[in-house]
């Protein structure tokens, strides 16, 4: 018998051991289920603490061991020699020394027969819930889970248990399962009903969810409407609800029960580089402003703050309506004039779009839209000034598993930027494609190995004949680290410079957790300039490579990068980066 102590008491706690014949997982399942080796370790005092965790530890114990196929064990909890389930609430000793915890687990058992039925088509059931197999309890409520979701994706909102014959035979060790599942009718959605404390319109709510009254009943439509409910960031919470039964013409209905967001919202942000200096940015919102799930969006931001670089300012608005002409469509209009003090050259720009977001699927969006795009810059070039309609397009597809610290997935964006020239300004298109990939691994997924690979064009009009901010540099936090801000440029001669119509970056990460919320990083950076619109033979290039330090905050990474220049004439000595949320 192995003997484990797992909480030593101090003057005025007990005492609690387990003592268990059972090994490796199924030992450590008993000592998470076990409430009085919880109170042990937390040093519960009171009496009647301690007995009312005994108590529910026989419960516990027996519910964990059946999870691991363990049918017949053997129970007994001693409280100071005497059997806890025999002790009463009421009469209780004054103090109480030791807890004693003894299991034996006896045979594992395994399945005889595991049946489901009926089945929908297509249905499939877990691997190991079959004849043979360990019949750990857990296996049974997910196969009646997976089969009453098939059905209920087969339209038959309504499917549940309607038996089960469960017999364990203690003589051949086995576990005889037999469920049945009543199907019910196939039904149709009937009417979206609301609910809650929120201000949007009704005839709003029911165009912006758009529950297709009348149709087949999918439980991923009930997604769907969840999701462009939450899309319009309206509402602080979203429960949808089934009727309890069936209308007489087979419909089932729907509540939405809704809970507004405050209407108003402050926020602010900040980022620091060595080189580029502090960026404060800062945002006010309104929520619901016509009472449409409509919202309103001032943002400003100010960057280059003690930099080597100018000062930088933005200042942009923001308008969006979901449902706007179609259901699926979310009218976008925005403004914005910025300045740019940037090392090549000065701009001040000012912009006006109105687009369309479409609804695509879960994990991409899809926008297009028409503006006005006029700006005054001053470089190498001169004094010159550039006025285009131009034709956003960006479509993306995130499928990480989550947006500031992922561990998983892939995340692809492209900007698509055709624009016109007006009044002797040259046309072309724009091309600004980011994509990303996480793989994670070892024990609890320490290691994360991050990659990126950024690609730009312009093409259709020379890098001369193009606004410099629509122009392609690299160095700095979003492009290399370790290399100064916008370092790698096109050399005009006599010491002048431009942008680039092409871009080529590659960046990796081997991201590591060390203990707790604290990870390390390593990465390195490569960038390309061109001025054809590819990177070629004639691309110059340069890498940075460092060393970051990440804590996690629970909504995102506090990030402290530091960098140095691999190769390239572009820059030296080391650049530091702070900032939240992982770099990619």
């Amino acid at each position: 018998m192995a003997a484990a102590l797992l909480c030593a008491g101090t003057a005025n706690a007990f005492e609690a051991k387990l003592e268990t014949t059972a090994e490796g997982d199924v030992k450590t399942r008993l000592e998470g289920a076990s409430a009085i080796l919880e109170a042990a370790k937390n040093a519960v005092t009171a009496p009647e603490e301690i007995i009312a965790a005994v108590q529910s530890d026989y419960r516990g114990l027996i519910g964990a061991l059946y999870r691991e196929g363990y049918y017949g064990p053997s129970i007994s909890i001693r409280v100071d020699g005497r059997e806890g389930a025999d002790m009463s609430l009421i009469s209780l000793p004054s103090t109480i020394n030791t807890v004693v915890i003894n299991v034996t687990p006896g045979p594992r058992f395994r399945f005889g027969s595991a049946t489901v039925a009926p089945l929908a088509p297509d249905t499939q059931l877990p691997e190991n819930f079959a004849s043979g197999e360990v019949a750990k309890s857990g296996l049974v409520g997910e196969a009646k889970d997976v089969a009453i979701a098939a059905w209920r994706q087969a339209s038959h909102a309504k499917a549940a248990l309607s038996d089960q014959q469960i017999v364990a035979d203690h003589n051949s060790k086995t576990l005889d399962v037999a469920l049945t599942i009543d199907p019910g009718p196939a039904v149709a959605f009937g009417r979206l009903k609301f609910a809650g404390d929120t201000r949007v319109r009704e005839d709003r709510l029911w165009r912006i969810a758009n529950l297709p009254t009348g149709s087949a009943y999918d439980p991923d439509t009930l997604d769907l409407v969840t999701r462009r409910l939450q899309k319009t960031g309206t509402f602080r919470s979203i429960t949808l609800r089934e009727a309890d039964a069936l209308n007489p013409d087979g419909t089932l209905d729907i509540t939405a029960t809704l809970v507004d967001e405050k209407k108003r919202r402050l926020g602010f942000g900040a980022e620091l580089s060595s080189l580029e200096g502090g960026t404060v940015s800062a945002y006010w919102m309104h929520r619901n402003l016509t009472k449409s799930a409509d919202r309103l969006r001032f943002d400003a931001e100010i960057g280059g703050l003690g930099g080597t670089t100018g000062i930088d300012y933005s200042l942009g608005a923001t308008y969006r309506r979901p449902a706007t002409v179609t259901r699926k469509t979310t009218l976008v209009l925005g403004a914005e004039i910025e300045h740019l003090d940037e090392p090549d050259f000065l701009s001040d720009r000012g912009e006006f779009t109105i687009s369309a977001d479409v609804e695509t699927s879960q994990n991409s969006t899809f926008s297009f839209g028409l503006g006005y795009r006029y700006s005054e810059v001053e470089d190498s070039l001169g004094s010159r000034s550039f006025s285009h309609v131009i034709f956003p397009i960006n479509g993306s597809r995130d499928g990480r598993d989550t947006a500031l610290n992922p561990k998983s997935g892939t995340y692809f964006n492209a900007d698509i930027l055709p624009f016109v020239g007006v009044s002797g300004s040259a046309s072309g298109v724009r091309v600004m494609a980011d994509g990303r990939g996480y793989l994670s691994f070892g024990d609890d997924d320490r290691f994360t190995l991050a990659g990126r690979l950024q690609l730009g064009s312009i093409a259709g009009a020379d890098y001369t004949e193009v606004p410099p901010d629509l122009l392609f540099y690299s160095g700095g936090g979003g492009t290399v680290r370790g290399q100064p801000y916008q370092s790698l440029d096109v050399d005009l001669g006599g010491g002048n410079a431009t942008g680039g119509s092409s871009f080529l970056g590659l960046s990796t990460e081997l991201r590591a957790v060390v203990k707790g919320k604290i990870s390390v990083v390593g990465f390195y950076d490569l960038g390309g300039i061109g001025t054809s619109a590819l990177p070629g033979d004639a691309a110059d290039w340069h890498s940075g490579a460092g060393l970051g330090l990440r804590y996690d905050t629970g909504f995102g990474p506090i990030r402290l990068d530091l960098a140095g220049p691999v190769t390239g004439d572009t820059g030296d000595g080391l650049q530091i980066y702070i900032g939240i949320g992982q770099a990619f």
